[in-house]
């Protein structure tokens, strides 16, 4: 089992200490409550699962894993992802491009050139520099792979457009920010900033009356409140 270099960030914990010093963070945590945890097992497959979720909804995302899945006797492993090849991967919705990127990926990892346990090992910037080596992985990959399969706590995935869509509606703001803006109005928010943009994603999509806007959201509803003390 592939363990974290960092024990996972607290998402309650967290929200508590933003709630503190920032206003607008307690006003969308009253508005909207605690959001469900976000933390997922790492590894290959994890990886292959976010990139089958760039740029589409989560609802087509989830449909394209669960064929991928499927396709692979229900384990995504390197080797499995190989033996499906390109014909198996478009058959399961990934576009030419996924197809060619998660391939390349596979190939890596069962080499062992991409190595997980020794990825797990590095500091955020290592991790990053990394995974952005290879094709089809950016930095928002890379960041979305640091908080929800590695637990990091201060992550900030500014390119994400939910996260700038959540913050111009949590300031009120007439145009959304964009990644350099917000990457300096995240600065109040740090060490939390993973637990900042999971809430923000939250808040977007639950006042917008829509599903919650983060990578790998859970549907199931969270038992856990901030309270004031």
């Amino acid at each position: 089992m592939i363990k974290t270099a960092m024990a996972p960030y607290d998402l309650v914990r967290d929200l508590k200490g933003l709630a503190k010093q920032c206003r607008h963070m307690a006003r969308a945590i009253k508005t909207v409550g605690v959001p469900g945890p976000r933390v997922t097992r790492p590894g290959f497959d994890a990886l292959i699962r976010i990139i089958a979720g760039q740029q589409v909804s989560t609802a087509a995302a989830a449909g394209i894993w669960a064929k991928v899945e499927k396709a692979c006797g229900g384990k995504v492993t390197a080797d499995r992802l190989l033996a499906l090849g390109e014909a198996g991967l478009r058959a399961s919705g990934f576009s030419g491009q996924k197809t060619r990127y998660s391939l390349g990926l596979a190939e890596a990892a069962a080499s062992g050139a991409l190595n997980f346990k020794t990825l797990h090992r590095g500091a955020d910037e290592e991790v990053r520099t990394t995974l952005t080596a290879y094709k089809g992985v950016g930095n928002w990959t890379a960041d979305i792979y640091l908080m929800f399969c590695m637990g990091r706590g201060d992550v900030w995935p500014a390119a994400d457009m939910a996260l700038q869509a959540g913050i111009q509606h949590l300031h009120g703001l007439k145009k959304r920010p964009t990644a350099k803006q917000i990457e300096v109005m995240a600065e109040i928010w740090r060490p939390y900033r993973s637990s900042a943009a999971v809430l923000l994603w939250h808040y977007y999509g639950a006042t917008r009356g829509g599903a919650d806007k983060s990578p790998l959201a859970k549907k199931a509803k969270p038992k856990a409140k901030v309270r004031k003390k």
